[in-house]
């Protein structure tokens, strides 16, 4: 048996994007042959393993309750009555100073994502990578610790998670790399599937143990100075670390490397753009290009409804905290199941048709949450559920349209373009979702933000062309 056979079961890629030839996608590269359950769980299983940092610490508990609370208010704002418009634009100033970090990580990500993929595939290291990314978002939410609800901390809690979001990026863009290697063109959807509604489960799990932590009065312990949430923060850490090994013992490398393409760290620019361009010059490869540019618009809006999701409940329909987790439970239910119930979807109808359904009905959910917000928390139960069971299919299904026109061998870079393009563009929603409160100091019109990048996005995907 040769090299590749013996270290990946599927023959080496016979040609390249760019070499004017056509391009072989990696997930052809593996023929008929499913690959055994064990990897694709492993490989599932890192999703669940990182899911509580966006679930618990992003969007439902840390930053919601905690980041934006009262605790990083000066305390004469805080000592003022909740419906004091001096306390609210106060709160809104929190909550834009989050989404300032948000976009800075954006540019991070940019600067990093693809060209550390790029590297990734010419070294045959995936793996290298996914750890180096794992591990340093470990260390973030271990540091989360350190930030005590004073004015003064704050921006070490933004910082903190702006740095995890960039690290989270770097790791998903080589998890998604070696998602090509377990898959074929006929189960994509539903192993990308699975692998999002993993993340969304494990999301759950995390969120109920809070909520028993609260629920017991964290069994006679002191939360004063901010410890429940912090400790919550450790925990995630703690979660990370060990559901996450599982991918690094059992799933393979996605390819064994291109030792022609290794160039110097600031030599993988001017190689990155030479690429990109072959995307755009190559016609079999042209629709991967129009995809990065289009999906980076409508991921954007979808990453919004859960960066802002949390905090719309508690700052326009006035959520409490036992409100807010009990919510996150339930909208992590409702993705998870529907987002492996659309992968199976998305392997017979194709992936762009899942992703225009999906933002369709998040964009009629969004404009009903704006509209209706006056009549109640009910228009938030159901308008967020709504949101909750579309965007976890949209984005299961457009990651499996992307490894679906992934030429072979380039799977990191072309993941890390994708992460580039979607996280660079993240200006888009936390700069509409900032713009929009900073104008009206009103929290509810960042919802409008997030809706107009889905109406964007959703208009940009219509002309791109479907994979088979």
């Amino acid at each position: 048996m040769s090299e590749p056979e013996s270290r990946q079961g599927v023959p080496e890629p016979v040609a390249t994007a760019n070499s004017g030839a056509v391009a072989v996608v990696g997930l052809d590269l593996r023929g008929e042959t499913p690959a055994p359950k064990k990897q694709v769980y492993s490989w599932a299983l890192w999703d669940w393993a990182t899911q509580p940092f966006n679930t618990v610490i992003l969007t439902f508990v840390f930053t919601a309750l905690y980041l934006v609370g009262e605790g990083f208010l000066p305390a004469d704002v805080a000592a003022l009555d909740k419906n004091d418009q001096v306390r609210l634009a106060a709160e809104a100033d929190l909550a834009s100073g989050l989404g300032l970090g948000s976009t800075i990580a954006a540019f991070g990500i940019l600067l990093l994502a693809p060209v550390l993929g790029q590297r990734a595939d010419a070294a045959g290291r995936q793996k290298l990578w996914l750890g180096i990314g794992t591990g340093a978002l470990i260390l973030c939410m271990l540091g989360l610790w350190f930030v005590e609800p004073t004015p003064s901390l704050f921006w070490l809690g933004v910082a903190l998670i702006s740095a995890a979001t960039v690290f989270q990026e770097i790791a998903a863009v080589n998890s998604n790399a070696m998602l090509i290697g377990i898959a074929n063109p006929k189960n994509v959807g539903r192993i990308s599937g699975l692998g999002w509604g993993f993340g969304y489960l494990g999301g759950i799990i995390a969120l109920v143990i809070v909520v028993v932590l609260d629920t017991f009065d964290w069994f006679g312990m002191s939360t004063d100075n901010g410890l429940a949430y912090r400790l919550i923060a450790v925990g995630c850490a703690v979660w990370a670390i060990i559901f996450s090994i599982p991918i690094f013992l059992n799933v393979p490398e996605p390819s064994l490397g291109r030792p022609e393409r290794k160039v110097g760290f600031f030599a993988s620019y001017p190689l990155l753009v030479k690429d990109v361009a072959g995307l755009y010059r190559n016609e079999e490869t042209r629709p991967t290009f129009w995809y990065l540019l289009a999906s980076a618009v409508f991921r954007d809006g979808l990453g919004g409804v859960f960066a802002f999701g949390a905090i719309i409940g508690t700052a326009v329909f006035h959520f409490e905290a036992q409100d807010i987790i009990i919510f996150g439970i339930v909208a992590n239910l409702i993705a998870g199941v529907s987002t492996i119930a659309a992968g199976r979807l998305d392997d017979r109808l194709g992936p762009k048709r899942i992703i225009l359904a999906s933002i369709g009905s998040m964009i009629v959910a969004g404009l009903a949450v704006f509209f209706l917000r006056d009549a109640g928390s009910m228009v938030f139960w159901i308008g967020g559920l709504v949101l909750c069971a579309f965007v976890g299919p949209a984005q299961a299904a457009a990651r499996s349209f992307l490894a679906r026109v992934t030429p072979a061998g380039r799977e990191g870079e072309i993941f890390g373009l994708y992460a580039t393009t979607g996280r660079a563009a993240s200006w888009m929603a936390s700069g509409a979702w900032t713009l929009l409160i900073v104008l009206t100091s009103q929290t509810a019109y960042g919802i409008l933000g997030i809706v107009i990048v889905l109406i964007a996005g959703f208009l940009l995907l219509l002309p791109v062309k479907a994979p088979r």
